[in-house]
Parts: C-alpha cells; structure tokens; sequence
C-alpha cells in the first residue's frame, strides 16, 4: 500500500468514526474497537510507523480537531488490520478531572507520552 492509499485510508477512518459517533455512543464504540480483531497479513504491510505518519498527516488535513478518543479508535483500527495487536487505553485523573485515551502496542504507549500511565489512571483496555 502505497504512502498516500494509507493517508487516503486514515481520512476515511477519520470520517467513519465520526460518521458512527453521530449515531453512536460511548459503549457502542468500546464494543467496536474491542471485537476488531488482528488480521493476520502477509510481510509486506505497513509498518507501525508507517500507520503512525498517515495518521498524522491525514489528521492535519481533517476538517475539525481530532480529540485523543478519536485518534486513538482510528489508530487501533488501522494497526489491527496490518496485522500488529495495539490496544486503546482509557484513563482519568481526579482533580482536575481530565480523561484521555491512548494506543499501546505491548504494553509500549505509542502515540502518546510515556507518562500517560502515570498520570492518568487506567480505566479500560479494549
């Protein structure tokens, strides 16, 4: 897949999520990223990196802000289907409340600071 079909792919994840968000809630989406599953692919997909910059880009060029939940749904989509097992982890902190959600790939944060883990705890891994 070349840079820009995964770039065009993230644009179109970016819209699916909000597409299904407007006739969805929160539970309906852990469901949807917990039951994705893994495709096993052959050698020649994607790195995570690669996932990670047509995100990125594709992000920039998005017509609203991209909050973390968002990004990190698409995220875990897009690296399940090029065959690589990330989870989204969700967390809160108490005072002042603040909830953010991240993407780990075993048990490494991958989109986010490392600190996260420290300074929110954790709620869900789906």
């Amino acid at each position: 897949m070349t840079r820009a079909t995964l770039i065009l792919r993230a644009y179109i994840e970016l819209i699916a999520h909000d597409l299904f968000m407007s006739r969805h809630n929160f539970e309906s989406l852990h469901q949807r990223i917990r039951n994705f599953p893994v495709r096993h692919v052959g050698s020649n997909t994607s790195t995570r990196e690669d996932v990670t910059l047509a995100l990125n880009v594709a992000c920039c060029f998005y017509l609203k802000r991209v909050l973390c939940l968002q990004r990190s749904a698409v995220f875990v989509r897009m690296l399940r289907a090029k065959g690589i097992t990330a989870s989204m982890v969700i967390g809160a902190q108490k005072v002042p409340f603040m909830a953010h959600a991240w993407v780990e790939v075993g048990g490494d944060i991958i989109n986010d600071r490392q600190a996260s883990r420290e300074r929110f705890l954790v709620l869900e891994v789906c």
